[in-house]
């Protein structure tokens, strides 16, 4: 008579569910990307204590500072052009468009950057700071980029290595530039335009 072979049971094993290696994957990227927020965050506040520092050296070079006469402010028709009696305009009649914070390669229109300091913008103009002032405004326009306070930064050709800002009313010329001068004025003055004060 023929015996029958035994076989042997295979082990049970649990089989690994399908969503297991996505979740995985889900849940790396979550942490990965919660410390890059949190990098970026700790990053941003290093940059802005050594800006906020900068800044509060300069409050006594804010002498410097020209108030210029209000113009009084209104909007032109859409397409309306104006001319300006100043080069850096401070205030007056504006397009009902503005320039937006940020680093511009070609000049921005005179009737816009009236509007942005009416925003509470400060307008930025350079022409050829050499590169560590370059640097040095990129970076404060990358940390200030918001609505209503934010850096805006235009080339005016024939300025040279001098810097010059404004903000609503307040102008500052910078020959040679001062980083500490430059940051007060910022600060003293970003958020601050008439339209809608946020500081």
């Amino acid at each position: 008579m023929a015996r029958k072979s035994k076989k042997r049971a295979k082990p049970a094993v649990a089989p690994t569910p399908k969503s297991a290696t996505p979740r995985r994957v889900v849940h790396g990227l979550i942490l990965v990307g919660a410390f890059a927020l949190g990098f970026a965050w700790w990053q941003d506040t290093q940059k802005e204590d050594s800006f906020l520092g900068l800044a509060a050296a300069g409050i006594p070079k804010l002498t410097m500072v020209k108030p210029q006469p209000n113009l009084g402010g209104g909007h032109l028709r859409p397409g309306q052009g104006h001319r300006y009696e100043s080069r850096f305009p401070t205030s007056g009649i504006h397009a009902p468009d503005w320039t937006r914070p940020g680093i511009y390669d070609l000049p921005q229109p005179p009737i816009m950057l009236v509007h942005a300091q009416e925003h509470g913008h400060i307008v930025i103009y350079v022409d050829t700071p050499g590169e560590a002032v370059s640097a040095t405004l990129r970076g404060w326009a990358e940390l200030y980029g918001g609505a209503w306070q934010g850096i805006v930064i235009t080339p005016m050709p024939g300025l040279g290595a001098k810097v010059v800002l404004n903000a609503w009313n307040q102008h500052l010329d910078l020959l040679p530039f001062d980083d500490t001068a430059a940051a007060a004025f910022i600060d003293r003055f970003r958020g601050r335009g008439p339209e809608n004060p946020v500081r």
